[in-house]
């Protein structure tokens, strides 16, 4: 074949000239998956369409190489997405697989309730007063920062920096106790 020949007029017969439509279209097709994928996927798609060319067996020739090199493309990318959510999805664990919780009200689970309820009385009762206050009327009585900080006579911000402090501190509590 002749160098001379633009890759538009290449068709495919046995083999295609891979190099010059690596060389006229490889830039091309970075771009394309650059705005449609993660960039460290670009270089890897655009070998996958190529090698995805060089290993068909395409008879009759290619009329539009620019059009199929794109279809090609178009369908890299559908499979990388393919992929990747099935390997997400082995990532997780089927509900199906779990037990179900009990709906009875055992003893056993009420003596857990009870012992876990005493736990989180015990971490908010050692909470400085301010902080203890604070928590206690926005996660017990459901009042908003405004309300809480009229309430108390301090300023929102304060009011979210109390309760940031004392949360962090029962769950801290939680935790060492468990």
């Amino acid at each position: 074949m002749a160098r001379s020949q633009s890759p538009e007029t290449l068709s495919v017969g046995p083999p295609p000239d891979l190099a010059a439509w690596m060389t006229h279209y490889g830039e091309r097709l970075r771009h394309y998956f650059a705005r449609r994928a993660p960039t460290a996927d670009v270089d890897d798609l655009v070998q996958d369409v190529f090698l995805n060319l060089q290993s068909a067996r395409l008879h009759p020739p290619i009329a539009d190489v620019e059009r199929y090199l794109f279809t090609v493309a178009h369908h890299a990318l559908i499979n990388m997405r393919r992929h990747r959510t099935v390997r997400r999805s082995a990532l997780h664990d089927s509900l199906d697989e779990a037990p179900e919780p009990s709906s009875e009200l055992s003893p056993e689970r009420i003596l857990v309730a009870r012992q876990e309820i005493a736990r989180v009385v015990k971490a908010v009762e050692a909470l400085p007063p301010r902080a203890r206050d604070a928590f206690r009327l926005h996660r017990f009585d459901d009042l908003t920062y405004a309300v809480i900080a009229e309430r108390m006579g301090i300023s929102r911000e304060s009011v979210k920096e109390l309760l940031q402090r004392a949360t962090s501190r029962v769950s801290c509590a939680l935790r060492l106790d468990g």
